[in-house]
């Protein structure tokens, strides 16, 4: 059975989920991934038998606007509802902002994930533009 918990993961169950995705720029500096998790406004982990295998972080001004900047599940544990339970928990702690954004990769698999939860592309939505600062890097 999954548990969602809202806690702060230890620094090498970070590095754990966070390398099982692949995610290598956040890895590569294991103690300010683990300062930016702990930073964050919110944290929720999925654990199930007390293992880590999902996490989402929003970073927000807690009244007009929620940035959901982290939903990571272990890749043996896709497809089985665990990333749809950790958004809409950050969605039920959030539900009173106005704004509630992501910025994920061009990848195809984020792209439908994202959007069977609810979320549009900002080129969808009338009178909306997302800007971003600076280049990839």
């Amino acid at each position: 059975m999954v548990e969602l918990v809202e806690s702060v993961p230890t620094r090498d169950e970070l590095l754990s989920l966070y390398g099982a995705n692949g995610w290598g720029a956040y890895t590569a500096d294991p103690d300010g991934l683990h300062r930016g998790v702990s930073n964050s406004t919110f944290v929720v982990t999925a654990r199930e038998d007390g293992e880590l295998i999902g996490l989402a972080r929003v970073v927000s001004d807690d009244h007009t606007i929620m940035y959901l900047q982290d939903i990571l599940v272990l890749p043996s544990h896709h497809r089985r509802g665990v990333g749809r339970a950790l958004l809409e928990r950050c969605l039920e702690r959030f539900g009173h902002c106005r704004q509630r954004v992501l910025l994920t990769d061009d990848e195809e698999g984020q792209l439908r994930f994202y959007e069977s939860l609810g979320f549009v592309r900002a080129t969808d939505v009338p009178h909306l533009t997302a800007f971003v600062w600076g280049q990839e890097g």
